[in-house]
């Protein structure tokens, strides 16, 4: 591409550290030189922010997202009017001011007017209303962009998908089926050899008990449903194997084998990946026709205003955005038909 990416961010939970690891990350202006960034904010809240940290960043008001420009750190107005920011606290008016980021990022990416999404870490629990009644920006967006998704942790060669999301632990083995563990491993499958230019992608699959049901002994997940539906994947000729019991796969370090591992539920898979990657790790919402990523950390209200939180994984956050948009591209051209269509007519 000729243009630079154009990246839509979101500010995140105004209370939290969203906005402090957003002006850190692009205090570097070599990072002008990766994306055209395009934060979907307020003057207001940004300058408060700012001034928290005591950060000196120039930034260029835009009236449309399309004036954006590339040499500077933009800032489109998603609201006027000045809020009650209070750093370190749940309230509200931070939810409400979160989802209207959010909102108006994800109009523009389905417009075409960005490029890709990084979203600062929300509230879980402040950011439900009418009209947000989700439990995270990975359900939302498969809602709003009407295909199914995988949450797929980040972190080089490291990732790791959930079957199940953001599910209650004690509703987690009803929600597990063959269906829906065949449609996570093809979606992981597609994203890993489209998005990640993997030709031959090779993904683990962990069970969902301990020591993955020791032969039934200890569940029947394994043996009525995970297994018939890695062999199942098997025969459509994708790579899975499994399934692995949790401790000793990550124990063992033998998700270095793999290019990406399904877990069952949130913990199974999350709590290995930040023990390994924390600082690093970015949640990549696969599946989806258009590309989000953010860091892999939450609201930090505990460290809100104090100047303490890293950048690094919202840095990596935009990489990995910028990455996966160009492999897209990439893919695009490689499997585009070269060959003008010929008529009935020109072949007679």
């Amino acid at each position: 591409m000729s243009e630079k990416i154009k990246l839509g961010i979101t500010q995140g939970d105004p209370n939290g550290i969203g906005l402090e690891v957003i002006i850190k990350t692009f205090l570097d202006t070599q990072m002008m030189e990766v994306c055209t960034p395009v934060l979907f904010g307020s003057q207001k809240t940004f300058s408060y922010h700012r001034k928290t940290l005591n950060a000196e960043m120039r930034f260029n008001p835009v009236r449309t997202v399309e004036s954006a420009n590339p040499k500077q750190f933009n800032l489109f107005n998603v609201y006027e009017e000045e809020i009650n920011i209070e750093l370190g606290k749940s309230t509200d008016i931070a939810g409400k001011y979160a989802l209207k980021s959010i909102e108006s990022a994800c109009e523009a990416l389905q417009n075409g007017k960005i490029d890709a999404l990084v979203t600062a870490p929300i509230n879980k629990h402040n950011i439900q209303s009418e009209q947000f009644k989700f439990k995270g920006h990975t359900d939302y967006l498969e809602t709003r962009f009407k295909s199914p998704a995988l949450m797929l942790m980040c972190s080089g060669d490291f990732r790791v998908g959930t079957a199940t999301g953001h599910v209650p632990v004690a509703e987690v083995a009803s929600w597990i089926s063959q269906e829906k563990i065949q449609e996570k491993i093809k979606i992981l499958n597609k994203t890993l050899r489209e998005d990640f230019q993997i030709r031959k992608p090779k993904i683990a699959v962990l069970g969902l008990n301990p020591h993955a049901g020791d032969d039934g002994t200890i569940g029947k997940e394994e043996q009525e449903i995970i297994i018939p539906a890695i062999q199942k994947m098997k025969e459509e000729n994708i790579l899975t194997m499994g399934p692995y019991s949790a401790d000793g796969f990550f124990g063992s370090m033998l998700h270095l084998k793999f290019d990406g591992v399904l877990a069952m539920y949130h913990d199974q898979g999350l709590v290995p990946f930040k023990a390994l990657a924390f600082s690093s790790g970015v949640n990549y919402t696969a599946g989806l026709p258009v590309i989000r990523t953010s860091p892999d950390h939450g609201v930090g209200y505990d460290i809100a205003g104090q100047n303490k939180a890293s950048e690094e994984s919202f840095r990596s956050a935009v990489y990995l955005a910028c990455d996966i948009f160009r492999c897209r591209n990439l893919n695009r051209a490689i499997t585009a038909n070269p060959l003008k269509p010929v008529s009935q007519e020109e072949r007679e």
